[in-house]
């Protein structure tokens, strides 16, 4: 039975440093939905109340155009070891790319990672979990590194390149603004 709660418990946070992947759900009023797959070690809970990650660039940039335009959200964690439990994290989100003044500030909380482009700050309104009863054990081998490796050998410049190619707007036509408003 689903359960929920104000903000995150000290078993919540426990429960959110173990896990290898996340999920992130974002959405405008028209056009396409979106699911997209973390992890890379890049989540920092900041307190019961807020969470942040490192976002590395990838084939597109639907979360943040939809949390510019829309700052809803929703994370989902899985257990897929040890007791079932699926955890959700509904609130209102931030984006910060590297253009923005807070970048400078929040960057040094993270890990170095080739590519990154964004950091995400989810204010958390909801916690909710349920028994994920029906999801089923996996284990954990280890990371992916191509991702790193593409975007070091792409280079600062390449990647930026890459964004404008790419990442300059969503599917649906929405702008990400990942090289400021007035380069969009």
């Amino acid at each position: 039975m689903g359960k929920q709660f104000q903000a995150l418990s000290t078993a919540h946070m426990q429960f959110i440093a173990e896990q290898k992947v996340f999920f992130v759900g974002t959405a405008v009023d028209q056009g396409r939905v979106n699911i997209s797959p973390k992890g890379m070690n890049s989540l920092k809970v900041v307190s019961p109340q807020q969470v942040m990650w490192l976002n590395v660039t990838g084939s597109g940039n639907e979360t943040a155009a939809h949390v510019q335009q829309n700052a809803r959200m929703t994370m989902m964690f899985m257990a897929l070891s040890g007791d079932p439990l699926i955890l959700r994290l509904y609130g209102q989100a931030n984006v910060i790319h590297k253009h923005d003044p807070a970048w400078q500030t929040l960057i040094g909380q993270f890990d170095p990672l080739p590519g990154a482009r964004q950091i995400f700050e989810l204010n958390i309104e909801l916690v909710q979990t349920s028994c994920g009863m029906s999801v089923p054990y996996m284990d954990y081998v280890g990371e992916r590194e191509q991702l790193n490796h593409w975007a070091a050998a792409k280079g600062e410049a390449g990647i930026e390149a890459y964004w404008q190619a790419r990442n300059h707007t969503s599917i649906d036509g929405l702008p990400t603004y990942i090289n400021g408003k007035e380069g969009d």
